[in-house]
């Protein structure tokens, strides 16, 4: 049976403080302090990255494409991969059925040993593009009475939380183990996992870092090493601790890297630790086609919570992500909405893990039907379902907005997005 064991959390963002940018747009100023005194986590700041830029309110108009598209023909079926009896069952379990463009084309090069680059939209199926077959890899060499270990490095512990989820259903009745190396749940648990013995690492720069200092983490036979959301951990400050915790692994391993988008940044990261990649880009546009995009025109604060109540009581509101851009603001609007009887939760970077996991749960389950956050749940999490995304608080940059609603019109469905201005 498969190892459950799996832990994350978080610290604390950098402070923020306010200015007024024309047009009445906020400009946030990140202020993060010198890497030996605090590593910034959720939002720490990029400085080449372009924050508090004005964005022309007319970009967040746009009406779904109806059209009908040439749906992709995989080249393989799951049956064609190479993989092990057990791994096939757990194919069918999870009721995945032809792969994704993402996985029709990245598993046969993850599974020859080659380094990849894979740009797709988020939602894409990317997990299970590189964790299918690295679970294979890992089966075989424990054949063969090897000892290698697998490094999984995402931008938040909710994603790192979730690819173990998903390693977990994936890698079922193989005797494999996992460990979530996260924030916010008590570091001496996550040790006791790694002593016990763990093939897959899946977690966050910042408490990876910590375990290798405290030599908890040994990864002298790391062969095999994922980053997902590769531009999200840039843009949180993480380089140094990705290139530190690269430096720690084998030189001759095999690196994937998966990204939405190809900044100079990200480019140069790719250039200095991928050999000979192969390149695999499923993107398809900037925005998602089936996502009808409107903005909210108010007055005054009072009218926009009056606005925000006239949306949210309509039928078709069913499942709805609400973004702010404030920890203390999810915070005012979530009693607020409470208090008119809405069933709603909020996670930030302040919230302990356990209650951001909790909240989540409850909203994939359908047990609250509104969530507001900050953008830690922006990327790479898998919310079944959602109709609506809302921008309550004007995003800061464009790629933050089509982040934001990607939550929406996922799997084929039809979403909105509506943003406040």
């Amino acid at each position: 049976m498969i190892n459950k064991r799996s832990f994350a959390r978080g610290a604390k963002a950098p402070v923020r403080t306010a200015s007024r940018f024309p047009g009445g747009v906020k400009k946030f100023t990140r202020h993060s302090g010198g890497f030996n005194n605090t590593r910034p986590r959720f939002g720490g700041g990029n400085k080449n990255r372009s924050r508090g830029e004005r964005i022309d309110f007319s970009r967040f108009i746009k009406k779904a494409e109806h059209m009908e598209e040439k749906p992709y023909v995989a080249k393989h079926s799951f049956s064609d991969f190479p993989f092990n009896a057990q791994i096939q069952k757990n194919i069918e379990r999870k009721g995945f059925t032809d792969p994704r463009p993402i996985q029709d084309q990245a598993i046969p090069a993850v599974l020859e040993g080659k380094d990849v680059f894979g740009m797709a939209n988020t939602g894409t199926g990317k997990t299970a593009a590189f964790l299918l077959p690295l679970i294979e890899k890992i089966a075989r060499t424990k054949g063969q009475n090897k000892r290698e270990m697998v490094l999984i490095m995402a931008p938040t512990r909710e994603l790192a939380m979730q690819i173990d989820a998903d390693f977990r259903a994936l890698a079922f009745g193989l005797g494999m183990f996992s460990v979530a190396c996260v924030g916010g749940l008590p570091i001496m648990r996550q040790i006791g996992e790694i002593k016990r013995g763990v093939s897959f690492v899946i977690g966050t720069p910042g408490r990876i870092r910590d375990l290798i200092e405290k030599k908890v983490l040994d990864f002298s036979t790391c062969y095999s090493v994922v980053l997902d959301e590769a531009d999200r951990m840039l843009d949180m400050g993480f380089r140094d601790e990705m290139v530190f915790i690269l430096g720690k692994t084998a030189k001759d391993r095999q690196t994937l890297f998966f990204s939405a988008t190809l900044s100079l940044e990200v480019k140069k990261l790719t250039s200095e630790f991928l050999k000979e990649p192969v390149f695999i880009s499923v993107l398809s546009g900037a925005t998602a086609k089936n996502v009808d995009q409107d903005v909210v025109r108010t007055r005054s604060k009072e009218e926009k919570i009056e606005k925000l109540h006239e949306i949210l009581v309509k039928e078709e509101v069913s499942k709805t992500l609400i973004f702010r851009e404030m920890k203390y603001s999810v915070d005012d609007l979530a009693k607020n909405l409470s208090s008119r009887g809405f069933k709603v939760g909020s996670i930030h970077g302040d919230k302990r893990s356990r209650e951001r996991i909790r909240t989540l749960d409850l909203f994939k389950q359908d047990k609250i039907n509104i969530l507001i956050a900050t953008d830690v749940a922006a990327r790479g999490l898998d919310i079944p379902d959602v109709t609506h995304v809302i921008n309550f608080d004007i995003p800061q940059t464009y790629d933050t907005y089509v982040h934001r609603i990607g939550r929406t019109g996922r799997a084929g469905k039809k979403g909105i997005a509506l943003t406040f201005v």
